[in-house]
């Protein structure tokens, strides 16, 4: 990636990494962009956030294609996650450790934690402060735990453009650096990193939403650490992450299963033929075939995750804990639950779905449904009921 130009005198200089598949458990396929941007202004040159650090030469590169690195006078963090600092100390010993580093408060804290050994300048901006750098004027809002204490979004009201950290990203990489350069595609991937990385945190990017409407905020620009740019429409993303953070859902079911010799998986069929007869989307979903992340992405406007699983040891089966427990932390909110599976012994899965899905403060349809060993064909049928009653369920629940 060469330096992009996003408007006079301002740059994205950060890189894509195009090798990446797996951050923090979420399927990254497409790989990701560390995107940094660089104002070079009248009075100050001024850096938004790093990059990971094994790309800080590339980095360093692309700034030097723009300005002499030792002219920058000060960086910007935004996002303390390494992803985005990870070159910070790097970067200072190039263009001189004497530089300030403009942070949140909360900021300095992660900041400090992390390079502990390096003698660094933080200074801490608050909420609604503006700094001249020539014709141009930054201000700085606060977005504690979007996703991490310290993010928070630097604003550009001239230009109207707002450096938005890691909301409103994508871990995607691709030639293409804006939203009116892309075809069909880019709000699914912007819906995969809001369900697996923000929607724990969906009732405080409500009230931001809130927040910067009430700013009246001028927006040009929208520009992400991850992904695509926003700038043909920004206000479309918008309107996705206000939908998103009130978890709002469709007459959709996630049947999630694993299966040891087939015998739940002949009930998830079932089960899945059943819930179309009533009219809902269904997406069965084994989970030796679908990535956690993208199960999350598909559950996020579901309104009823169904899940099947054998028995063994006395246990659900390890695929299913492994999803179970990624969920659990994210937190969707709002869901219809049921569990189904199979045994040969004691079969206590379905009794220990139950209790994942009430952990997660899933309202269970009912009690749910087992089979020993290979379901006969008044099993195939109870399993098919089984799938009616949650697609009625399903149509009658508000959402």
């Amino acid at each position: 990636m060469r330096p992009l130009k996003i408007a006079d005198g301002i740059y994205d200089v950060g890189v894509k990494d195009w090798n990446i598949r797996d951050f923090h458990g979420y399927s990254t396929y497409m790989g990701t962009s560390y995107n940094a941007f660089l104002i070079v202004d009248d009075d100050k040159v001024v850096l938004i956030d790093t990059v990971k650090e094994p790309f800080t030469g590339q980095f360093m590169e692309n700034i030097r294609k723009i300005i002499d690195p030792k002219k920058i006078d000060f960086i910007i963090s935004n996002h303390a996650e390494m992803d985005h600092s990870g070159a910070l100390p790097r970067v200072l010993h190039l263009i001189g450790e004497d530089k300030p580093v403009y942070c949140s408060k909360m900021g300095v804290r992660a900041l400090s934690a992390h390079f502990n050994d390096k003698k660094i300048d933080y200074r801490v901006v608050k909420p609604g402060t503006e700094m001249k750098l020539g014709k141009r004027t930054l201000s700085f809002i606060e977005t504690r735990m979007l996703h991490w204490p310290d993010s928070m979004f630097t604003y550009i009201k001239e230009d109207g453009i707002l450096f938005s950290s890691d909301a409103f990203g994508q871990h995607y990489a691709s030639h293409e650096n804006f939203d009116d350069e892309m075809g069909v595609g880019l709000f699914d991937h912007a819906k995969k990193y809001f369900a697996n990385i923000l929607l724990p945190y969906a009732p405080r990017v409500e009230k931001l939403l809130e927040s910067v409407e009430a700013m009246g905020l001028k927006l040009n620009m929208i520009c992400p650490d991850h992904g695509i740019l926003w700038r043909k429409q920004p206000e479309k993303i918008l309107e996705h992450y206000a939908s998103w953070a009130r978890q709002e859902t469709k007459d959709k079911v996630i049947v999630m299963y694993d299966t040891m010799w087939n015998s739940t998986e002949k009930m998830a069929k079932e089960i899945v033929d059943g819930a179309r007869s009533t009219g809902v989307e269904v997406i069965p979903m084994s989970v030796r075939n679908w990535h956690r992340s993208d199960i999350m992405t598909e559950l996020m406007d579901a309104k009823a995750l169904v899940v099947g699983s054998p028995t063994l040891n006395n246990g659900i089966f390890p695929t299913l804990a492994d999803v179970l427990s990624y969920m659990k932390g994210l937190k969707p909110q709002g869901k219809l639950g049921a569990a189904f599976g199979s045994y040969g012994w004691s079969g206590e899965a379905v009794k220990l779905l139950n209790k994942e899905l009430e952990a997660m403060e899933f309202e269970l349809i009912d009690d749910g449904i087992r089979t020993l060993y290979v379901p006969n064909q008044d099993a195939l049928k109870e399993s098919f009921d089984f799938g009616v009653r949650i697609g009625e369920a399903v149509k009658a629940k508000k959402g």
